[in-house]
């Protein structure tokens, strides 16, 4: 009877433990993590025809991966998506008043610019990214 208690004694902290484990080694969140070992490209599906429903925290589109495939940048950084990024980069000089978006991303006034996206891309998931649906 002792060894029966022991071992349940034991035995079900070690089975909480590694069911513990196994939920929290699902891998690095996509969306804040640069570098894992998971290649697999996360990219933003949803075509809308419009801008409605990128507002931040608008349920209208799903925008949780590390790109966003509408505008052919990176999900944190596109202010056509997340629009409570549009006063940072105001503030730092870096708005396209003609298009209405960052300079920086301003690929119409100079399609060169996208360069450094897709270089970032290509570094983390080791091909090239969805041409932006935008």
């Amino acid at each position: 009877m002792l060894k029966t208690n022991l071992r349940w004694t034991v035995s079900l902290p070690l089975l909480g433990m590694v069911a513990f484990m196994a939920g929290c080694s699902g891998g690095g969140d996509s969306a804040t993590s640069d570098m894992g070992t998971d290649t697999t490209p996360v990219v933003q599906t949803d075509n809308h025809d419009d801008h409605e429903g990128h507002e931040a925290g608008d349920e209208g589109g799903k925008h949780d991966g590390w790109w966003c495939a509408e505008h052919g940048v990176p999900e944190g950084e596109c202010s056509r998506c997340d629009s409570s990024l549009i006063a940072s980069f105001k503030e730092k000089g870096d708005w396209c008043k003609e298009h209405d978006l960052p300079d920086s991303q301003c690929f119409k006034c100079d399609p060169k610019r996208a360069e450094k996206f897709i270089a970032r891309y290509e570094a983390k998931f080791g091909n090239k990214p969805p041409a932006p649906t935008e």
